[in-house]
């Protein structure tokens, strides 16, 4: 399984940006289908961008035009770039790798790194 650790989290007021990154482990992240999650406290964690080793992007309703995920496969690396972050993206956000094969798939996930946004 790939490994994955995420970094970038932090502090930052309402309207600031922040860059979150994702570093992987392994010689096939090019094959990779990745994604970032966030899970505020009592709820669901959801899908907030993903971006295919096609290079396919998509991204929750409540992030388009103020997010950007990107990847860097010859740094196995996958960016989500956060601007006009609003107190609502407060969260943990996970970093998630999905490769599949013959029918099955195989995820990975990060242990998170912490986003709040606060005045």
């Amino acid at each position: 399984q790939v490994q994955l650790v995420e970094s970038g989290g932090g502090l930052v007021q309402p309207g600031g940006s922040l860059r979150l990154s994702c570093a992987a482990s392994g010689t096939i992240f090019r094959m990779y289908d990745m994604g970032w999650y966030r899970q505020a406290p009592g709820k669901e964690r959801e899908l907030v961008a993903t971006i295919t080793s096609g290079g396919t992007i998509n991204y929750v309703d409540s992030v388009k035009g103020r997010f950007t995920i990107s990847r860097d496969n010859a740094k196995n690396t996958v960016y989500l770039q956060m601007n006009s972050l609003k107190s609502e993206d407060t969260a943990l956000y996970y970093c998630n790798a999905l490769f599949r094969v013959l029918g099955k798939s195989f995820a990975s996930w990060g242990q998170g790194t912490q986003v709040t946004v606060s005045s």
